[in-house]
């Protein structure tokens, strides 16, 4: 009786803490700019290669001050972004402290790659993971409605016939075009925790489970995004098909 109360309490417990994290609840560290710093560093130390990015502006706007900016605060600030992302501890120092209130991103496709699902359906795709004893890596909710599973890359071949293609493969350009699961490899890039959203009401980009859980590979976990994706995308057309349909009178 004492085990199974137990095992209650912590499934009980980590389902909480999962709870509060999804409704936007951040740790006390990210708030402040040496807490900022830690978490980057933290990041890189895990492998995954930084650059510096936009930040939100007066609103809605972007800092990069482009008019009807597309992304705003959730880009780049170079174009050579790929060859500039980088773990170098220093580096990051220098990027942080001199741009205080910049996000970052990472450059998926060389380390890891990353699985960005819709909210509803990644946070239940999540506990169930978590309830199969799958291991799952580092996992961060973004605040405009995405959870997103950072994994080990497919990697980047020499030879450009070994490259294994996905019609799930996303990129900064075809963000649109995947409304479901995304998957960013090579060539694409996520705002790495802690990164603020536009907006006047504190939304952000924030850990659910940190850096320092090791990559998982991407194929543990994506029959269950996709399963609980589907389900999701299934349930939402159906509603959409009800509300359309003419009442009779």
């Amino acid at each position: 009786m004492t085990g199974e109360n137990t095992a209650n309490d912590g499934r009980g417990g980590r389902q909480g803490r999962l709870s509060q994290w999804l409704r936007g609840r951040r740790p006390k560290e990210a708030a402040d700019p040496a807490g900022r710093e830690a978490l980057l560093l933290a990041a890189a130390g895990a492998g995954l290669p930084l650059a510096p990015a936009a930040h939100p502006a007066a609103g809605y706007r972007c800092s990069c001050d482009r008019v009807g900016c597309p992304t705003p605060a959730r880009h780049p600030v170079s174009f050579a972004w790929q060859t500039q992302s980088t773990t170098d501890r220093g580096q990051i120092e220098r990027w942080a402290r001199h741009q205080p209130q910049a996000n970052f991103i990472t450059a998926t496709g060389m380390v890891h790659d990353v699985l960005d699902v819709p909210l509803a359906a990644g946070q239940e795709a999540l506990e169930r993971l978590l309830d199969a004893g799958i291991d799952v890596g580092p996992v961060a909710v973004s605040d405009d409605g995405r959870l997103l599973f950072f994994t080990l890359t497919r990697g980047t071949p020499d030879d450009e016939d070994e490259w294994w293609p996905c019609e799930l493969d996303c990129h900064p350009e075809t963000m649109d075009e995947h409304p479901g699961l995304r998957w960013h490899c090579r060539g694409s890039y996520v705002l790495v925790p802690p990164a603020r959203l536009p907006g006047d009401d504190g939304r952000s980009v924030h850990w659910v489970r940190g850096p320092e859980h090791p990559l998982p590979d991407p194929l543990s976990l994506l029959e269950v995004l996709t399963d609980v994706g589907t389900r999701h995308a299934d349930r939402e057309d159906a509603g959409q098909a009800g509300a359309n349909w003419p009442s009779r009178h």
